[in-house]
């Protein structure tokens, strides 16, 4: 098959926009500001204002599509990524001893506007995670190098289905995330290599988890 024939996504291409990716994290930061003192890293300002600037490094050094990369680019991405997700996950711990040892919101509003905020935050951590290690990255799938795939598509299982031109993008992350975390499971991308499955199942686990606790917790209140 010649390279006119293959997928986009098996040859090289321009690559996705980064631009999606770095207005969800923009939107999470803001997340993050609006969160409790009591369910944050304190102080408060110091794990948003370390997102938002490694943020603009990242834009600084990689604007435009994902085919072209400065090389420290991706150190950068990876360092934004630890970053939020140590924010979300120190919060997601914070939110669940609270329940447990009942220090945390005595009114149902709060609580599920807290617990709404982590598992979004929760969403986006893992989708962003997906979208940096699929196949390589933004770069390397750019690049087409890799034949087989990391997370199994339906465009790549029935490209009759898609356009000629299709190859994931960051949506496509995003949408793998949310339906991840709302059935606890995959729904219609696969999990093909080891590091996916695992990354998937810790993602359902703290969604349940979080589901479950501010939910009971919530209805507890209203009793």
């Amino acid at each position: 098959m010649t390279s006119r024939q293959l997928p986009a996504w098996r040859r090289s291409t321009a690559g996705a926009h980064r631009w999606p990716a770095a207005v969800t994290v923009a939107a999470v930061i803001g997340l993050q500001m609006v969160l409790p003192d009591q369910l944050v890293v304190q102080p408060h300002w110091l794990l948003p204002a370390l997102s938002a600037l490694l943020l603009v490094t990242l834009v600084l050094l990689g604007p435009g599509r994902a085919g072209t990369e400065h090389r420290h680019a991706r150190k950068v991405a990876l360092g934004l990524l630890l970053v939020v997700s140590a924010g979300n996950a120190g919060s997601a711990v914070r939110l669940v001893d609270g329940i447990v040892n009942g220090s945390v919101a005595d009114q149902a509003g709060p609580l599920l506007a807290a617990g709404a905020t982590i598992y979004l935050t929760n969403i986006v951590v893992f989708s962003l995670w997906y979208w940096e290690f699929d196949r390589g990255g933004p770069t390397a799938r750019a690049a087409g190098t890799a034949v087989h795939p990391d997370l199994l598509f339906p465009q790549m299982a029935n490209p009759e289905f898609a356009p000629a031109e299709w190859e994931p993008g960051y949506v496509d992350y995003l949408y793998l995330a949310f339906t991840n975390a709302t059935a606890f499971s995959p729904t219609d991308v696969m999990p093909l290599k080891i590091w996916a499955k695992l990354t998937m199942l810790l993602q359902s686990v703290v969604s349940l988890v979080l589901v479950t606790l501010v939910v009971a917790r919530a209805v507890n209140i209203l009793r």
